[in-house]
């Protein structure tokens, strides 16, 4: 009983064997998805159009929008300067005004 748990020698997979998950089942699945995008996006398509559920058309729409033209990134632009605002300065600004108060 005294030996069960924790690290034991010789216990795992050896190094440099390979996973059950090699690179070609891998492969093999992405490859076996990409014949059915043309589907899978009328789908998408059809949720946003047909739904009752407006968290599903939305949803659906910002997935289609996020596979055309990428996720948007953080970035804001201050309008009266034309400064690009970044997630570092807005926490910064959030700190120094709890200091002030």
């Amino acid at each position: 009983m005294a030996d069960q748990g924790g690290i034991r020698t010789g216990a795992g997979r050896p190094l440099g064997s390979r996973n059950r998950a090699t690179a070609d089942i891998k492969e093999g699945l992405s490859e076996l998805a990409k014949t059915h995008t043309e589907a899978a996006l009328e789908t998408i398509v059809e949720l946003m159009r047909d739904s009752l559920n407006d968290n599903v058309r939305l949803a659906a729409a910002c997935s289609l929008l996020d596979r055309g033209y990428g996720k948007p990134s953080m970035t804001q632009v201050d309008n009266s300067t034309g400064h690009v605002i970044t997630a570092f300065e807005v926490v910064a600004d959030y700190q120094e005004s709890d200091v002030a108060e």
